[in-house]
């Protein structure tokens, strides 16, 4: 198994932060067939082999993947990936 932490400060309002972090899932739930339920701040996701949570901080979001053997081997492209939607999506404000 391989764990992806991904952590990207922004300067978004609550509200704000909430609409990027929905369009990160919307992004990465249609690249990676994720299923998306939100639990007040925190975004769960999860699909065989991945899951994980993009939850809200203040002025940051944080992003926790876990990956199954198989999915594994990708964990340097998912992280990349990821790491840039976050980026361009909180960062655009």
């Amino acid at each position: 198994m391989a764990d992806i932490s991904i952590v990207q400060d922004h300067s978004l309002t609550p509200e704000k932060a909430r609409d990027a972090a929905q369009q990160v899932a919307d992004k990465i739930s249609r690249e990676f067939d994720l299923a998306c339920k939100w639990e007040g701040d925190v975004l769960r996701f999860e699909r065989s082999g991945v899951n994980g949570s993009l939850t809200l901080r203040g002025q940051q979001a944080r992003m926790q993947i876990t990956l199954g053997f198989l999915m594994g081997a990708f964990a340097p492209t998912i992280r990349a990936k990821v790491a840039e939607k976050m980026q361009k999506v909180f960062c655009a404000a």
